[in-house]
């Protein structure tokens, strides 16, 4: 039978291509016509430890991941280990014939002492024994289909068809096979597997992984009977141009896009996908035709990242800087020179756990706080958060409007949740994208006037200059400043200063409008009304449909500008509810204060995460459903899924 959504699994020692083989299993699902949505989980270091990618296939678009997994492709025996759990009655698992033997407690050097303790418990809870033999047992008396493969021996057969002797140049291409018996057994069609092969490697690489894939295709034809695996894969008519992309990716097309041409910044993890996928796309093609490119700088440290990226606003370029929260909090000294010197400068935060280093790699929305208060003193800036991939390519080049608008930083924050998700969309309707450069006067606009770059107006913003621009002599410090920027330090200037930066705020939140600020679903008039920003939104959703199919009433409020905070709208859509049940992923509840802080309304519940693993749907509607129903459900309920 043709289910409506299907839930793959890849898992293996990082670096072993299981990023590759989820590119290339998400293509396929493309180019039949299927949405997907993926999540990447790795660990920190760059080899060895686990690494897994989970890709929900559907006929309509998804927004989440959910905990089940309706096919597992195992590289190796940890994976088995660690996912067999997920997998449903009735689903299947690849396995290496080779791992069957593996003692899990003995073998498997990369566990830690804790998970070890957890799989003794298991082990003792459902009577399983040492092997992955064992574990296998335990996966068939659930009706889980096994599939032993012998990688080994298909790769000696291509070696064979291939003309090359060791078998050790053919080892990285076990990530291929898996996809090929997960589609075989799929029973999805082989050509448009092909097809995407041929464009994830270049052609001399791809011809052996196209080797590879029809002996896993053979193989899997030959030795099982597909017929008695429960879920298959039919493509679809396609009626509209696709894309399939990451967040990462998302962000960088829609700051090209904005008309961002500078971009700084220092690698760290997630943020630094998103540079290099500029750095590899520098040479452009504008609307007309013709051709551009964009500067991307990596420098020596992130203080260094962030004033460069000033000094290009200063001279007249869009510019951003991406990072995570320790690079952040290196930048902070330069945000604040950027906040007193009223420069349009786009900060692009990518959060990730923490404190410190923390978890390098893992999700988190710890930084909404931070992101808000950065910095020492007082001083304007516009706070973006997205909440799905669509919104990140969007708000990546609307954030430039409003840094260049109203002359202030702009924090666009993001997560490593969405960097490293993936998801089909219909192609992005370009236009609407504008670009509104804000005030900017030119030479001929200052001819015989005397120029104040920190003018004081009705709005507090300035007529702007570029730097060269003649007849526009203009000073910038870190210090307080009078209207030409010379250092001044009388009251009456600091206060007219600060009200002008400050002021600029009230403006904001006056001309943005609403639908921008934050977006509503499901039924907005219940009594029950569930809070959120950022990436939770599209596990939210999904559970409130559920609800809803259930007979609940839920409604929703995403909030997506948190600086300034629009609490006049958000206080009067609060008022008078029985439950208000903020979602988040962090441990305090940020959003739940910052809107006591600014209505005097206090949610009654919240949902939080902070593991280190995105939300899914399954959980946001377990949770959900409890306090729904249970009068005496506790007004803290923290979420565990995800390995």
């Amino acid at each position: 039978m043709v289910i409506e959504s299907i839930n793959w699994m890849a898992g293996g020692p990082q670096g072993s291509g299981v990023d590759t083989a989820s590119t290339i299993f998400g293509r396929a699902c493309g180019y039949g016509g299927l949405y997907v949505y993926g999540r990447r989980e790795y660990h920190s270091n760059i080899k060895t430890l686990h690494s897994y990618f989970h890709q929900r296939v559907s006929k309509q678009p998804t927004l989440a991941n959910i905990s089940d997994v309706d096919l597992l492709a195992a590289f190796d025996a940890e994976t088995v280990v660690r996912h067999v759990g997920e997998v449903v009655s009735e689903g299947g698992l690849i396995v290496d014939s080779r791992d069957l033997n593996v003692n899990v407690l003995k073998d498997i050097a990369t566990f830690s002492e804790e998970y070890k303790a957890q799989i003794r418990s298991f082990q003792k809870d459902n009577g399983v024994g040492d092997t992955i033999a064992d574990f296998l047992s335990y996966a068939k008396n659930k009706q889980i289909q096994i599939y032993e493969v012998p990688y080994m021996e298909l790769l000696q057969q291509i070696g064979k068809q291939l003309n090359i002797e060791k078998i050790s140049m053919l080892t990285k291409m076990i990530n291929v096979l898996t996809i090929g018996v997960s589609f075989a057994l799929l029973k999805y069609d082989r050509k448009l597997v092909q097809d995407a092969i041929k464009a994830t490697f270049h052609e001399k690489i791809a011809d052996m992984n196209l080797t590879a894939i029809n002996a896993a295709y053979d193989y899997t034809e030959k030795t099982f009977d597909a017929n008695k695996f429960k879920y298959k894969l039919e493509k679809l008519p396609i009626t509209e141009s696709r894309i399939f992309l990451t967040g990462n990716q998302a962000v960088a097309m829609g700051k090209v896009l904005g008309g961002c041409r500078v971009q700084t910044y220092y690698p760290i993890t997630p943020a630094a996908d998103e540079s290099e996928y500029l750095e590899s796309h520098e040479l452009l093609k504008t609307r007309n035709g013709q051709q551009e490119s964009i500067l991307v700088l990596q420098t020596e440290d992130e203080i260094a990242a962030v004033n460069s990226a000033s000094g290009a606003c200063l001279a007249g370029a869009r510019a951003a800087t991406s990072t995570s929260g320790p690079g952040f909090s290196l930048m902070a000294e330069g945000l604040g020179w950027a906040g007193n010197n009223e420069v349009p400068l786009v900060i692009t935060l990518y959060q990730r756990g923490g404190p410190a280093t923390g978890q390098p790699t893992r999700h988190s929305q710890q930084d909404l706080r931070f992101a808000m208060h950065a910095a020492h003193g007082e001083f304007a800036r516009i706070i973006v958060a997205s909440g799905d991939i669509e919104e990140c390519f969007f708000d990546a080049a609307e954030v430039f409007n409003l840094a260049e608008k109203y002359q202030m930083p702009v924090i666009h924050l993001l997560d490593k949740g969405m960097a490293n998700s993936s998801q089909t969309y219909p192609i992005f309707d370009y236009s609407k994208v504008k670009i509104d450069r804000g005030l900017i006067v030119g030479e001929k606009d200052l001819e015989g006037k005397v120029y104040r770059r920190f003018q004081y107006t009705d709005t507090g913003v300035s007529p702007r200059a570029f730097l060269g621009t003649k007849n526009a002599v203009q000073w910038y410090s870190g210090d307080e400043h009078n209207e030409m920027g010379n250092i001044n330090e009388e009251p009456i200037n600091r206060r007219k200063m600060m009200d002008k930066r400050i002021g600029k705020l009230a403006i904001v939140d006056k001309e943005v409008p609403a639908e921008f600020k934050f977006k509503v679903y499901g039924d907005i008039g219940s009594e029950n009304l569930v809070v959120s920003w950022g990436s939770p939104k599209g596990a939210i959703i999904e559970a409130i449909n559920q609800l809803k199919a259930e007979g609940h009433s839920v409604g929703f409020v995403h909030v997506r500008m948190l600086l300034p905070f629009p609490s006049v709208q958000i206080k009067q859509l609060l008022e008078g509810k029985k439950r208000i049940i903020d979602v988040e992923d962090n441990h305090d509840a940020q959003l739940a204060g910052v809107i006591t802080e600014y209505t005097t309304i206090k949610p009654t519940h919240c949902i939080l995460k902070y593991t280190g693993r995105p939300m899914m749907t399954t959980e946001v509607y377990g949770a959900l459903k409890k306090i729904l129903t249970n009068p005496d459900a506790s007004t803290r309920e923290v979420l565990m899924l995800g390995a």
